[in-house]
């Protein structure tokens, strides 16, 4: 069984509005359909997404089978996030999730903890479920970064946070 977890494609940004409710960016489409092309993906897998409609399009530009969608499987909530064009104080923030878990990195946001407690025991009942057959989940940075590091015993790798391209994917073999 091999894990494929897949970050989102491209959104249209919207500042002012949660980045749960944003879109998959049409401009973007091309590099979803890329990644569909890549190889990367098994050709038999069982597909679940998160429902927020970035992942959950893409999810539906990579595949023509049945996507299962997972509420667990969203991102690690932000609600209206104030829009922060510095890239290096946005990694600073997001770093801050993973070395304090249990504390909100700004208001309004969501625990990585709680993060962890919905989205751990999702996956590993996904993954139960489905045995041997390899397995797509269509979802978010930040949540696969918990992910992997929590499938793998391994910290969580932030330098591959921060380089995930949109689409992207990691794949896991769990143990």
């Amino acid at each position: 069984m091999t894990l494929h977890l897949v970050r989102h494609g491209r959104p249209v940004v919207h500042p002012g509005v949660p980045p749960h409710e944003w879109e998959l960016d049409p401009a973007g489409y091309d590099d979803v359909w890329a990644l569909r092309e890549s190889g990367r993906l098994p050709g038999v897998a069982a597909w679940f997404s998160s429902p927020e409609p970035k992942a959950l399009g893409t999810a539906q530009l990579l595949t023509d089978t049945e996507i299962g969608v997972v509420e667990e499987l969203r991102e690690h909530e932000r609600g209206v996030t104030p829009w922060c064009d510095d890239l290096q104080e946005w990694r600073s923030i997001v770093a801050s999730v993973f070395t304090a878990p249990e504390q909100p990195a700004l208001p309004g946001w969501e625990p990585l903890s709680r993060t962890a407690a919905r989205l751990i025991p999702a996956v590993r009942r996904i993954v139960t479920a489905h045995g041997d057959d390899d397995v797509v989940l269509v979802g978010h940075g930040t949540a696969w970064t918990l992910l992997v590091a929590e499938l793998t015993g391994a910290p969580a790798d932030l330098a591959r946070w921060d380089t995930l391209a949109m689409p992207d994917v990691i794949v896991v073999e769990p143990s």
